[in-house]
């Protein structure tokens, strides 16, 4: 069946708060800081930070964000194996990975991942997070 082409086209409605609420993981304070400058003068609201797979987690439990930007190489849990258990939750966040690596360090795992995309950690910015989460 084909779609009307006098209809109006669908809007996709986000609430802006749910959008752009970010948790940053990662093991270096100094990363960490930086995304949270980068995010938060384009537009998202950084609602907390974690160094580790185990304090991602309970970040993502107790403060809810929309977004996990999620480092692969942590020192207790891999970024894979967080965003796994991150997706089985209910209101599961969209969960970015990231790394100084390039994607292709990555591929086999990156291919079955249940996150949302790949960014390197040098391209991080607030359109290209939006762009692999579809809203940008």
């Amino acid at each position: 069946m084909r779609a009307n082409p006098h209809a109006r086209p669908l809007v996709r409605c986000h609430h802006a708060e749910v959008d752009s609420t970010v948790l940053v993981v990662d093991d270096h304070a100094g990363f960490r800081s930086v995304a949270r400058a980068v995010l938060e003068s384009e537009g998202f609201r950084v609602v907390g930070e974690a160094a580790d797979g185990a304090e991602a987690l309970a970040c993502a439990e107790q403060l809810r964000p929309g977004v996990v930007l999620l480092d692969v190489q942590l020192p207790d849990i891999d970024g894979f194996a967080v965003a796994t258990l991150l997706a089985g939750g209910a209101g599961a966040p969209d969960v970015v990975l990231v790394s100084t690596r390039p994607a292709g360090a990555y591929r086999r795992r990156l291919a079955t991942t249940s996150a949302r995309g790949f960014l390197s950690k040098a391209d991080l910015s607030g359109p290209a997070l939006r762009r692999i989460l579809g809203r940008g």
